[in-house]
């Protein structure tokens, strides 16, 4: 797949420095919202859910979302996205980050330990995800008109 160096609008938003913000970038560039948006709607679902086992999460979206709580898959669907999982337990990997195995239009896509967008068969992110082999789409998140 094709690979554009994006980072949502983070650096002109004043974001400096590295984050675990992935979640937050492919949104913005898969949705065209403005990185602060995103960021501040995801730090406030993260600092609003309830603790887990190691407590109450920062109300940050820098260090990584939650993204198979309620208020997340909520606030994806008020945004205009609807989810397609790819892979099952025990299914093994059925769709891949290549050429082909995902359809058009704009996604944020969940591969392991990572959140990008991929637009129209091009994958947007500060670094380029894909594997030689093919790295594994666990779903994605995509835009409905």
């Amino acid at each position: 797949m094709e690979f554009v160096l994006n980072d949502g609008g983070r650096a002109e938003a004043g974001f400096k420095g590295k984050a675990g913000d992935c979640v937050a970038r492919a949104i913005a560039i898969a949705s065209g919202l403005p990185y602060t948006e995103v960021y501040n709607a995801l730090a406030k679902g993260t600092g609003n859910q309830p603790a887990g086992k190691r407590g109450k999460r920062p109300s940050t979206a820098n260090q990584g979302i939650t993204v198979g709580r309620k208020w997340f898959k909520d606030y994806m669907a008020s945004i205009g996205f609807v989810w397609t999982p790819t892979m099952g337990i025990g299914t093994g990997c059925k769709v891949h980050l290549v050429d082909g195995e995902l359809p058009m239009g704009r996604l944020v896509v969940s591969v392991s330990k990572h959140y990008t967008s991929v637009i129209d068969g091009v994958v947007n992110d500060t670094w380029n995800p894909q594997r030689s082999t093919g790295r594994c789409v666990y779903g994605y998140w995509k835009k409905t008109d």
